[in-house]
């Protein structure tokens, strides 16, 4: 008898077959004495279309909404069919008593293997492969620890209410808003209210009104002093009132008041999770989510390199502090020898801010694994997130950055002067070359820090000169990917609700793991565009944020589903109530659309080429292989790549044919006037065949 073991991805099984010993390949698996080791190609399995359901949804119509099922079905995906065949066969076996689930150990990679599962008809007993990293020994260990595979239903329930939340929300909103407004608009359960946070910051931007301010600066010589009231403000918004205090203290003789000195700690930054990784990569490298996302799965899967990728934990376990040495030891090459050297001299230093059991769930941060490291094998990006990652690992683990903080006050003539420096005592996690990679933008009003001699209390200091700076108040910055992603993770700024403000801290939109995703839709469907690094919402996205209703445009809605969800994952809440209240939102949304008789849309993509099928003019939009002509009435559908003609080298491919066909048959279909045009469009084809 043999165990059927079921991975994500072909690359993935084909590791597990190795260590597996599974050597005989065939169409689909690999088999050895003990195991068969087949694969998804992602999802094999996903929820039925709206015309699996009843024929009529074929035809988008508002009198038709909302499509709420009585019950979900699933469906095979059409382009992997083949390969849910070979899963279904191979499950079917008489010397398969048992599967073991190898996707990835998240909640979407529970979902593939489940509808794979439950439309298979498996009925056998099953148990869960749970690892963080690909390495050898991390299999085998996994292998022989394996998980009861009903341990895992709360988070599979999480999962389907995941996929039915977003079918019955996306598909009801996305046809509503579509056909109401005759435009291809879509909304989702996640990237709609993300939207909503860029268009809020946009519209912040466009109305701020730049106000001019002054900040007074002295020139003592050997040092600076910047100018603060009593309350500690420096920032002055009449110019008489600067040049007062500047005209009371120039060629003026100052004393120092007061020295204080404070002895300062500065514990090492975390350790990383996904969304932390995809912040510093954007900061430093300019990576989007996505790939960060990418190369990061190259180095887990591939390389074997570093742990699991798409964890929301910053910390480890205790029973993982004894692999710490190893893991040190394969790193410990090239630029990394001379900064794991120190760590391995000695005991290591395992605070609760890095060993933490009660701050992992499903998995712990980001670390490297035991895999004995060559950078040669490894690309430019490779190396680059590889090295963050390194360093953070090595950063934690060293001592805290200590200095002694010295801020100097000194009066002149009435008026307070403010003067910071610092001496380092220990240079700790710092002396690993890496920035704490927290804070997006420096804080313009901080007391800025130069180089301190000894000064003495009670010491005169002439004022050499007295500098007025001229400054005006700035915008809000536009949201990088960086500071999206800290939106999404923790929008409680965007909820007015206290009580709901806390309890979905640690939940925030989307999860580390579809961050990326619901960012790069957005891109791709026209809402929002890359301008350097920043992203800007298009007049599209912010026609939609005002079409939508309240409830799905606001981050408070999405951020409670959330949070039920990850309730439903720790057994606490009850799937049943979670999809009641989804139908019942669905049902208020499209009421909601249905019943505006204010709004309109307005599209701004409009192109000078029309449509070769009805004659309006198309539409500039994203496809999936650059930009696209898009005929802006929906019964038409026509579409074509933005630099083709109507008779170009259109004609000559089978997409050509196919087309010149459809439009003769839809002329015919005109009466007399369309076979006038339908014979007028087989001339123009002839002469140009000439």
């Amino acid at each position: 008898m043999k165990k059927l073991v079921l991975a994500e991805k072909p690359s993935v099984a084909r590791e597990i077959a190795r260590v597996l010993k599974c050597t005989g390949k065939n169409k689909g698996f690999m088999e050895g004495p003990d195991y068969v080791v087949t694969w998804a190609l992602g999802h094999l399995v996903t929820l039925a279309e709206p015309d699996d359901y009843q024929d009529k949804y074929k035809e988008w119509r508002l009198e038709d909404l909302p499509m709420i099922p009585e019950k979900m079905k699933l469906k095979v995906i059409r382009q992997t069919a083949h390969q849910f065949q070979v899963v279904r066969n191979l499950m079917k076996r008489s010397d398969v008593p048992e599967l073991i689930i190898a996707t990835d150990a998240g909640r979407e990679g529970e979902l593939v293997a489940r509808w794979i599962m439950e439309l298979a008809n498996w009925k056998k007993p099953f148990k869960r492969l749970w690892i963080s990293s690909q390495t050898d020994q991390a299999i085998r260990e996994g292998f022989a620890s394996l998980k009861p595979g009903a341990e895992y239903n709360n988070l599979y329930d999480a999962a389907v209410c995941r996929a039915e939340a977003d079918w019955l929300i996306g598909l009801n909103v996305t046809r509503a808003l579509t056909c109401k407004f005759n435009a291809q608009l879509n909304a989702g359960r996640v990237q709609t209210p993300t939207l909503a946070m860029m268009v809020q910051r946009e519209d912040e931007i466009r109305h701020f009104v730049p106000v001019n301010y002054w900040t007074i600066r002295a020139d003592f010589g050997d040092y600076f002093g910047d100018w603060r009231d009593k309350s500690g403000k420096n920032r002055l918004f009449h110019l008489p009132e600067a040049e007062e205090i500047a005209r009371r203290v120039e060629g003026k003789s100052g004393v120092i008041q007061e020295i204080k000195k404070e002895n300062k700690t500065e514990p090492s930054p975390l350790a990383y999770d996904l969304t932390e990784l995809q912040r510093d990569a954007n900061r430093r490298y300019g990576f989007s989510a996505q790939k960060t996302l990418s190369v990061l799965q190259n180095l887990y899967e591939q390389h074997k390199l570093v742990t699991y990728p798409r964890t929301d934990s910053r910390y480890i376990t205790r029973d993982m502090i004894p692999t710490l040495p190893i893991r040190l030891k394969s790193i410990a090459v090239g630029p990394y020898a001379k900064l794991v050297k120190p760590l391995l001299e000695k005991e290591l230093l395992t605070t609760k801010r890095f060993v933490d059991d009660s701050r992992v769930s499903d998995h712990h941060a980001i670390i490297p694994t035991e895999q004995p490291l060559n950078l040669s094998a490894l690309s430019g990006e490779e190396k680059s997130l590889y090295d963050l990652i390194v360093k953070r690992f090595l950063s934690v683990l060293y001592p805290p950055y200590r200095y002694e903080q010295i801020t100097l006050i000194t009066e002149v003539n009435g008026e307070t002067f403010f003067s910071r420096g610092r001496v380092v005592t220990d240079q700790g996690w710092r002396a690993v070359g890496t920035g704490s990679g927290e804070k997006d933008e420096p804080d313009e009003d901080m007391i800025p820090e130069q180089t301190l001699t000894q000064p003495k209390k009670g010491e005169h200091k002439p004022v050499k000169k007295c500098l007025i700076k001229k400054s005006q108040t700035k915008p809000p910055a536009r949201y990088t990917e960086a500071t999206l992603l800290t939106a999404m993770e923790s929008p409680g700024k965007f909820i007015e609700d206290e009580e709901l403000r806390e309890a979905v801290k640690g939940s925030g939109l989307g999860t580390p793991a579809t961050r990326a995703e619901i960012i790069e839709k957005l891109l791709h469907t026209s809402y929002i565009e890359r301008h350097g690094k920043e992203l800007v919402p298009t007049s599209k996205g912010m026609q939609l944020i005002k079409l939508v209703v309240p409830d799905l445009r606001s981050p408070e809605l999405t951020a409670k589903w959330e949070q039920y969800l990850a309730d439903i994952a720790r057994g606490k809440g009850k799937k049943d109530q979670f999809i009641s209240g989804i139908r019942e939102n669905t049902v208020e949304l499209v009421k909601s659309i249905v019943a505006d008789t204010d709004s309109v849309y307005k599209a701004d993509n409009i192109s000078k080429t029309k449509c070769p099928l009805c004659g309006k003019l198309m539409l500039v939009v994203n496809g999936k292989k650059g930009r696209m002509l898009s005929c802006p009435d929906r019964k038409c559908g026509h579409r074509q790549p933005e630099k083709e003609e109507a008779f170009g080298n259109f004609r000559s491919s089978r997409k050509a044919s196919a087309v010149n066909q459809k439009l003769i048959a839809r002329f015919s279909d005109q009466g007399s006037l369309g076979n006038s045009l339908g014979d007028a469009w087989k001339e123009a084809l002839a002469k140009k065949d000439k």
